[in-house]
């Protein structure tokens, strides 16, 4: 039965309707895949707080970018920058300068952050694993000032928090859906995890999908294991059938 809900709730949830007041807008504006690639990286970096807030301040990024991301980052200098009015919340400019900073060494090195995911889950084949690869990556190449934001940003996994943004970032980039824009294929969808914000985990503990207190790792554990129940292949799909159960039921 529970099944047969949330499965219906997907049907509903998950079109192109959902777009344009979710993120994921912002990596269906581009076609280039390093547009993507990058747009998506930094829209999920942002993606906290008030809905309607931090979309207002990535349309603000964007614009910044001309629209370009790629063409932005490859070009970008730090020391010549026109990074203004880029803080939000616990981040501020100089966070986002030094990301921007951290990308353009990326990309200038012909590399994407496609290879630097891939390489770092090839090292392990795990997803949470490859989280800390990456993370890695930028936190070893920090080399301006930077306050407490930056790190808010880019999370450490070995707090074992959620890291809701990374895994919703993984799922826009992994599964192909109507929402979901699948560039990346070196990650099984089988493997994803799902995003869970204080929301999502409200929801699932009603759904008895979840029994911990708490919102951090082991709960994304828990709740993923337990969808993988309804489906083993894709269990990172019923995210949308919790967001439509929220909505259904005033949760």
């Amino acid at each position: 039965m529970l099944k047969t809900q949330l499965d219906d709730y997907i049907k509903k949830y998950e079109t192109t309707d959902f777009i344009k007041d979710d993120p994921v807008q912002f990596i269906h504006r581009f076609k280039n895949k390093k547009d993507i690639e990058i747009a998506g990286f930094i829209a999920s970096m942002f993606a906290y707080g008030k809905r309607e807030v931090f979309i207002e301040k990535l349309n603000y990024i964007f614009n910044l970018m001309e629209n370009r991301p790629f063409e932005y980052v490859k070009n970008f200098n730090y020391k010549s920058n026109n990074i203004k009015n880029c803080d939000y919340r616990f981040s501020k400019d100089c966070d986002f300068l030094q990301i921007l900073k951290i990308l353009n060494t990326l990309y200038g090195e012909n590399e994407t952050l496609e290879s630097l995911f891939k390489y770092s889950y090839e090292q392990k084949k795990e997803v949470w694993q490859m989280f800390q690869g990456v993370v890695d990556y930028f936190y070893a190449r920090v080399d301006l000032p930077v306050t407490k934001g930056f790190y808010h940003l880019l999370p450490n996994p070995e707090k074992k928090s959620a890291l809701k943004r990374l895994n919703m970032l993984l799922r826009w980039f992994v599964r192909k859906s109507p929402v979901d824009i699948g560039i990346w294929d070196f990650v099984p969808k089988s493997e994803l995890l799902i995003p869970l914000d204080t929301h999502a985990a409200k929801i699932s503990r009603k759904l008895e999908l979840l029994t911990r207190k708490d919102n951090g790792y082991e709960s994304v554990i828990e709740i993923t294991e337990n969808l993988k129940r309804l489906d083993p292949v894709d269990p990172v799909k019923y995210d949308f059938a919790l967001f439509g159960y929220g909505v259904n039921n005033k949760l």
